[in-house]
């Protein structure tokens, strides 16, 4: 009975498995408690295909959601996991995630003391070395005061990069970023020597399409420099103190700059 109870509880936690010939996506469902909820959004992708970030780079199509059809929910936000970057085979790079991963979901209801559903409507893009296309729906209702996915929900929840400002003491950083001529940016980076590290940049809109940053290979002593050129602007855009957004990506640890380009 016990083993009975416990399958019923996770059943009810999570959304029954939406799937097509190479992923499958279902809902997760955390703790009913207040007016703030914990969800998510799982992708389960067969080995070698992979799905995308929210800025896909050179290649691919970001992830798609719509919520609107959802009971008693004001707002739905989706966190991202910090993604991995790919050779997309056409001598440029984008971004992205393999295997499984999480998206969580912070949920605000309109009502505390109601029921709430979940419902999503899901496009996103599976791709080895040609892109398909995927459509799915899915449905949950909130109803467990613990719920059995609570701790996936939280391991989730650690792989999003954390809020920094450039210069902050963490153990890697963004140290300067600074305009290198009109159409050149360059990012200085301390971390550990031996330590990999990604960049990624994003622009005040999802229509800016700025190019992933590069390595460049010689830089100041203790400094792993990247470089990138303002490129891809939505046309009349004007990149002086544009809102960017850098993402540094190492090992298990991730880290979110906001910064105005002067």
């Amino acid at each position: 009975m016990a083993a009975s109870l416990a399958f019923e509880a996770r059943a009810g936690d999570v959304s029954p498995w939406q799937q097509d010939g190479h992923s499958a996506v279902r809902l997760l469902a955390g703790s009913r408690s207040g007016a703030v909820l914990l969800g998510g959004i799982a992708f389960d992708l067969q080995p070698g295909w992979k799905t995308y970030w929210r800025t896909p780079g050179d290649s691919g199509v970001p992830p798609r959601f719509d919520f609107s059809k959802s009971e008693n929910i004001e707002a739905v936000t989706v966190l991202w996991p910090a993604p991995m970057k790919f050779d997309d085979g056409a001598g440029g790079h984008s971004m992205g995630y393999q295997k499984q991963i999480v998206l969580p979901l912070r949920i605000v209801a309109k009502n505390a003391d109601k029921p709430v559903t979940l419902r999503a409507d899901i496009k996103y893009a599976v791709c080895e070395k040609l892109c398909i296309p995927v459509e799915a729906s899915a449905e949950l209702a909130f109803t467990s005061v613990a719920s059995t996915e609570d701790s996936a929900l939280f391991s989730a929840l650690d792989t999003v990069p954390k809020p920094a400002n450039v210069g902050d003491p963490n153990p890697f950083t963004i140290r300067d970023v600074k305009r290198d001529g009109k159409s050149a940016v360059v990012v200085d980076v301390v971390t550990p020597d031996a330590q990999d590290v990604s960049l990624f940049v994003e622009g005040p809109t999802p229509d800016w399409a700025l190019p992933v940053p590069k390595l460049l290979e010689h830089g100041p002593a203790g400094v792993k420099r990247f470089a990138f050129d303002l490129d891809g602007l939505p046309p009349g855009a004007n990149p002086e103190g544009a809102a960017l957004k850098l993402t540094l990506v190492g090992g298990d640890r991730s880290y979110e700059f906001n910064i105005n380009l002067n």
